[in-house]
Parts: structure tokens; C-alpha cells; sequence
């Protein structure tokens, strides 16, 4: 199916790439995504429009690359990004600074709506030189929480000037990514290979849960949590391995997947389809796990909403589906593996799916869509 990927060739390295959430109702597939780049003399966000669905060539594939609808000057490199909602997005600097960009779609401009500077940082936050990089980003609602190479957490609300709450020395060392694990839970991951679960509603500065990789302390990059049983966590590293974890029991990973041979840059769950995942990497690969146990029922994904943000209690998820990926080895008789990049090039640094829609962006300067995933 690669002639469902259109590509666009642009003139910087692509760190984010993010599909624009859909209304909870919508049954069209995605239509806007947004992008962030990284290690160029003028880094900028921008907002993307898919191209001309409307036109379907001969053979069925789509016609029409992405069109850029509007873009503005970033700050430091962009390193990590997450919309808020339909016209909100918060973007991580590596000057550790916190902005929330407003995309207006009346004009086709974005302006910067919100910002927390230096809510990142070393020794103090007054000196000149002292930012440091915000990592990682993630939302629930109004709800925005950052993570840094500081070791900082940060809870802030949007439209609120101050820091919620603030854990200063969270951790000792880089906190890479963070995810919800449920309204008032996050999940961290560090560079010595550990996960750590911090509740906000305690005042204890202490996470109250710790897993971790066994010995060798490879650094964490990514983390995603499943969409509906929010105890199984997907995290990559620097050694390209998959873990999947259970964070149920014990303190170390249920599996642990041979994959990319560099760095996984992120690891997304299908946020309607969990069965898939999706893993990219520093080698310039792109993989598609599926552990749907019959592989040719494909069914459609169309009619899901954006990232899942409501959040179930157990007992409301039937116990009877035991989900593949906490089996001893998901690759024994239930996963299919496909690289969806057939020449391999530079880094793919970061992807998003939404619906039957996948974007990526890639250090070779390009992003690509590809909107038939499940054709």
C-alpha cells in the first residue's frame, strides 16, 4: 500500500509531528496536523493541511501533497508537542521554555496564545544560560504537565499564569517523556532506564511507584500508555528494544521486543485500535505491530476520535479481554511486524496516528502521510 504515502519535502528536520484531535462526534478521517523542527537556524511550528482528498487517482491512491496553511518562529528546538484541543498547541522548547500556540483558523495564523518561560532549568532561574531543555509534554483537558531535562515536573493550567504544582528534583537525572496514567497519575521515564509513577493529589515530592529496566540502565526516550487499561505501558529506548509493561506487577517489563537497531524515538498505541503500535527510530524505520489475533479481520478505524483522554475505572473494562501484549511473548503466534518505510534513510524522529491516518517526520527534511494504515 505505499502509494497511499504522500510526502513533502520540506527545508528543515522534522523533531514532532501531530494529528489536530477530532471532534468527539466526527466521522471524516484527520484533516490538520502540525509539525515542530529541530537543529535548524530558524525552527518554526506548522500547520498542515492533509492535501486534496478529493482527488483519487486511477488506481485509488490520493492525489496532492500536504499544503502548508500557516507556520511561525520557534524558540530552541522543538522537543515535544501535543495539541490541547482544536486550536491549541503546547509546544517544549530546549530553552526550557513552555509555549501554548493558538492556530487560527478564521485567517489561517498562529500566534503565541501562552507562555511559561524557563519552566525548565538549571541552578537558578535568572541566569542568562540557565534554561534547561523541556523534554516532554503531555495534556488532559486544561491540564498540561512538562517534564525536563532538569529532572522537573511541572503541572500547569492553561489560561493560569503560575505553575500548579511544582517537584523540583523529581528525579537526578533526564526525564525524557511523560504520560497520564489516569486524571491524577503521570508516568515518567528517565535516562537509567526507569519508570516512575508520581500522584498528583499527594503533596509528597516522592513517586509512588518505581519499575525498571534490569541492570544495564539503558536510557528511556518514549512512553505511551494503552488507551483503555491503562495499566500496560509501551516504553522505547536507546538500545531500539520495546518494552511492554504491566505496572500491576512487579517492578520490571512483561516483554521486552527486539526492535529498531538505534534509538526509538516514540511508541504510540493506536488510540482507538490498541491491538496496534506504532514504533520509530534513529535508523530510519517505522514499524507497525500488530497483535490483532486474526490478522485478516481488518476492520474500519474511521468513525474513533482523537487521543484518548477519558479514562476508564477497572471494572468497567470486560476482565475476559486479556490484552495480547501482556502475553510471554506477543511475537510467538500473534504479531505481525511491518517496516512501512521501504528505504530506509535518516532518522524518523516522531509519528501520530488518528484514525486510518499515519504522519511522520523525518531528518532527510520531509514529513509523510500515509491514509490508508489499514487498506
Amino acid at each position: 500500500a505505499m502509494e497511499a504515502v504522500c510526502a513533502r519535502f520540506v527545508s528543515q528536520k522534522i523533531s514532532k509531528t501531530r494529528w489536530r484531535p477530532l471532534p468527539a462526534a466526527a466521522l471524516q478521517p484527520p484533516d490538520l496536523f502540525a509539525t515542530g523542527s529541530w537543529d535548524n537556524e530558524d525552527n518554526r511550528i506548522s500547520i498542515w493541511s492533509v492535501g486534496d482528498l478529493g482527488n483519487v487517482g486511477l488506481s485509488g491512491e490520493y492525489q496532492g501533497e500536504p499544503q502548508l496553511l500557516c507556520d511561525i518562529r520557534h524558540n530552541g528546538d522543538v522537543m515535544d508537542m501535543q495539541f490541547l484541543d482544536q486550536e491549541r498547541i503546547v509546544v517544549a522548547s530546549s530553552t526550557g521554555t513552555v509555549t501554548v500556540f493558538r492556530h487560527h483558523q478564521n485567517n489561517q495564523t498562529l500566534s503565541a496564545n501562552q507562555r511559561w518561560e524557563k519552566a525548565h532549568y538549571h541552578v537558578d532561574q535568572d541566569t542568562s544560560c540557565g534554561g534547561a531543555a523541556c523534554t516532554g509534554v503531555i495534556c488532559n483537558n486544561t491540564e498540561i504537565v512538562t517534564v525536563g531535562e532538569d529532572g522537573r515536573i511541572n503541572l500547569f493550567r492553561a489560561d493560569q499564569k503560575d505553575a500548579v504544582r511544582t517537584i523540583n528534583n523529581a528525579d537526578s537525572s533526564t526525564l525524557h517523556a511523560v504520560t497520564f496514567l489516569r486524571t491524577t497519575e503521570i508516568l515518567t521515564v528517565n535516562s537509567i532506564g526507569q519508570l516512575k509513577i508520581w500522584d498528583l493529589k499527594q503533596q509528597r515530592n516522592e513517586p509512588s511507584q518505581i519499575f525498571s529496566l534490569t541492570g544495564d540502565r539503558v536510557p528511556l526516550h518514549c512512553v505511551d500508555r494503552h488507551p483503555n487499561q491503562q495499566h500496560i505501558v509501551a516504553t522505547g529506548g536507546q538500545d531500539g528494544m520495546l518494552s511492554i509493561w504491566d505496572i500491576r506487577q512487579g517492578t520490571m517489563p512483561v516483554s521486552l521486543l527486539n526492535a529498531h537497531e538505534a534509538e526509538m524515538w516514540e511508541v504510540h498505541f493506536h488510540p482507538s485500535n490498541p491491538d496496534h503500535l506504532f514504533t520509530c527510530s534513529e535508523d530510519g524505520s517505522l514499524w507497525h505491530w500488530d497483535t490483532s489475533t486474526d490478522i485478516s479481520e481488518k476492520t474500519s478505524f474511521l468513525h474513533q476520535g482523537g487521543r484518548s483522554t477519558t479514562y476508564f475505572s477497572h471494572n468497567t473494562i470486560n476482565q475476559s479481554v486479556v490484552s495480547a501484549w501482556l502475553s510471554n511473548d506477543p511475537t510467538k503466534d500473534r504479531m505481525e511486524i511491518t517496516n512501512l518505510i521501504s528505504n530506509q534513510t535518516l532518522s524518523v524522529n516522531s509519528l501520530d496516528i488518528l484514525g486510518p491516518c499515519l504522519v511522520y517526520g523525518t531528518d532527510a527534511e520531509a514529513i509523510y502521510v500515509n491514509r490508508q494504515l489499514f487498506a
